[in-house]
């Protein structure tokens, strides 16, 4: 491997046609995430098979966690999407029959004439391609498991991410002063911009600028009624049919329309556990509800 492939230093950024025969640049597939880069021998290596097989059963946690895969061989395009479709990848796979990589990267493996691929490695890239760990996959145990490359990620995105303990002051305080620029998704929005169900939690309770001691001390009267509509809220859909609300101006209601979209809603920013999954059931969000504000719920809603 080039002497300058190693943590801290940067990638090439490589421009290689993807399976749909579409030339990609690296730096255009990781934007600003962390990419796991595999340089891979190809469909004909059970060894690749094995380790890609890992990984498509694994991308779903790899893409909620904002991170982008790429691999690269030596094969043709259609060999490659042979290998791309045999294991269930859902990420760009890069054809380079001309091995650009092998040689720029002094990576030929000399023991397989018969093929001349490349040596196999893993890079782990934080943005701008910055290498931050390096994986001789030679020996099938050179390779890192889902669990290595878990705890590298781990540490790319605590590095990465200024939004990463949201329990910081500071954080909170950009937060409520409308400063959305270390919030991760929110950084590209205008500072007008709010979320959804932080505005609807605020409609018409005279909470939006109130101090944080304000909107964390509870102000409606234990039992009161109020017609909240779930539906604006911008939480995932629940599938309980019925939901506890709260809308803001002076208590909680139940509301049983199939297009309810949040298991249990708090009064103001501060969010109950759980909010936005599936409640148990319409007692267990109940009890959600009486145990974080204290008081007991209205005899209708139990």
């Amino acid at each position: 491997m080039r002497s300058d492939i190693i943590p801290r230093g940067t990638s090439p950024d490589y421009a290689l046609p993807d399976h749909e025969n579409i030339t990609r640049k690296l730096r255009e597939i990781q934007g600003e995430d962390p990419l796991i880069l595999t340089l891979a021998r190809g469909h004909y290596c059970p060894k690749e098979h094995q380790q890609h097989l890992e990984l498509a059963a694994n991308y779903a946690k790899i893409a909620v966690a904002y991170t982008r895969i790429a691999t690269i061989s030596t094969e043709t395009h259609h060999s490659s999407q042979e290998f791309r479709a045999s294991t269930g990848a859902q990420w760009p796979f890069l054809s380079d029959p001309e091995r650009i990589v092998q040689k720029d990267l002094d990576i030929q493996e000399y023991t397989d004439p018969e093929h001349d691929p490349m040596i196999p490695h893993t890079l782990v890239l934080r943005p701008g391609l910055v290498i931050h760990s390096v994986y001789n996959g030679y020996w099938f145990w050179g390779r890192p498991s889902f669990v290595d490359l878990w705890h590298d990620l781990r540490a790319v995105t605590r590095e990465i991410r200024p939004d990463w303990d949201l329990s910081k002051p500071e954080l909170r305080e950009a937060w409520d002063a409308g400063q959305y620029s270390p919030f991760h998704g929110w950084d590209r929005r205008s500072r007008d911009s709010m979320p959804t169900s932080y505005e609807s939690q605020h409609r018409g309770c005279g909470l939006r600028g109130a101090t944080r001691a304000e909107r964390a001390r509870p102000r409606f009267p234990p039992g009161a009624v109020a017609g909240c509509r779930a539906q604006r809220h911008s939480d995932s859909a629940s599938i309980s049919p019925l939901v506890p609300t709260y809308r803001g101006r002076g208590g909680i209601s139940k509301d049983g329309f199939a297009e309810a979209k949040c298991a249990t809603t708090s009064a103001y920013p501060v969010r109950l556990t759980g909010v936005g999954r599936p409640a148990a059931s319409h007692l267990s969000a109940v009890e959600l509800w009486s145990a974080r504000w204290g008081v007991v719920p209205p005899s209708h809603l139990t």
